[in-house]
């Protein structure tokens, strides 16, 4: 496998980076990167360390790093938790207040422990820091029920004081949506299973519509809503699927959609094969006073979303 970090890959840009990615040769990883600059959105470092975890130290190969920016890898953890060398010395500074380094979670209570521990670090007004919580919560439940991945989930995040945003990146080399998806639902494309996720009420677990008490399929609906109303970007990328939530104009009419299709979006269908699911997201976190209305928006469409899939359902005809 060969990934390229550039000088600039985020949830904007960051087709071209997926392009360029080779997920052939399994059995190794060869990391190159740009020798001036490199400057990527979390979930850029989040797909690498996932892709590394399933290989042995001595499996993967990082070119030395020539970029003035080279420190920010080492302040995210990536060397340290793929158990490689880095060559790069860097004064250690306290997170607090600013990123999210690079975490593994393989069980619910190491979630637990992460929420109370890791979200604090950023120093976020209640709402916010509730907001946060809920994402990334819901992001990785994503991960440890359904993607069967046997290094679970590796997240990390970064905040930017400028724009009071925060930018969130996790990935998994599990099934992967497709495999998750069918399991109740007919799909026959790794797109088509990614429009099934993030319609409300959708859920690999259960054909019933809304999902079940314990899993109502909206989570990942739940948090490109959040992004849609925030006028931030979203990414979900599995297998050769890639959906992206676009930023909508100061202009632009705010609407929740139940179908992602009907958001400004951008949906390619051959990327190079992910196995497993990679999920990007920015939250502009001036917005987040107003959540408490986000969340009732969020709830009535995503109630008459369910409502109307069962109607759809139940008028097509049965031939016997």
């Amino acid at each position: 496998m060969k990934v390229h970090l550039p000088n600039s890959a985020y949830l904007g840009n960051l087709d071209p980076f997926l392009q360029g990615f080779d997920p052939s040769n399994r059995d190794s990883l060869e990391i190159t990167a740009n020798e001036k600059w490199i400057s990527v959105h979390p979930v850029v470092l989040s797909m690498i360390t996932s892709l590394g975890l399933n290989l042995s130290p001595d499996q993967i190969h990082c070119q030395k790093l020539e970029a003035g920016s080279k420190h920010y890898l080492v302040r995210m953890g990536l060397f340290k938790l793929l158990n490689i060398p880095s060559n790069i010395e860097i004064v250690e500074h306290e997170s607090a207040g600013r990123f999210i380094p690079l975490t593994q979670i393989q069980t619910s209570d190491e979630l637990t422990r992460f929420i109370t521990e890791m979200i604090p670090l950023l120093h976020l007004q209640a709402e916010q820091a509730k907001t946060i919580g809920y994402i990334v919560s819901e992001l990785v439940r994503n991960v440890l029920e359904h993607a069967l991945a046997k290094n679970g989930a590796v997240l990390c995040a970064q905040y930017y004081k400028k724009s009071n945003s925060i930018r969130i990146g996790i990935a998994d080399t599990g099934v992967g949506i497709k495999s998750t998806i069918s399991q109740s639902h007919p799909v026959e494309t790794d797109l088509e299973a990614i429009h099934l996720a993030l319609w409300p009420g959708i859920t690999g677990t259960t054909r019933r519509e809304g999902g079940t008490a314990q899993n109502a399929g909206a989570g990942l609906f739940f948090i490109k809503s959040i992004a849609s109303v925030n006028r931030d970007f979203f990414v979900l990328y599995s297998g050769n699927g890639f959906y992206k939530l676009l930023k909508k104009t100061q202009t632009q009419r705010m609407r929740l959609h139940a179908d992602p299709f009907k958001d400004r979006h951008t949906a390619l269908e051959h990327l190079p094969y992910w196995q497993g699911t990679i999920v990007g997201v920015d939250i502009t976190l001036d917005q987040t006073k107003e959540f408490s209305l986000l969340l009732e928006a969020i709830r009535k469409t995503y109630g008459t979303a369910v409502r109307e899939r069962r109607k759809a359902r139940y008028k097509k005809p049965k031939f016997i």
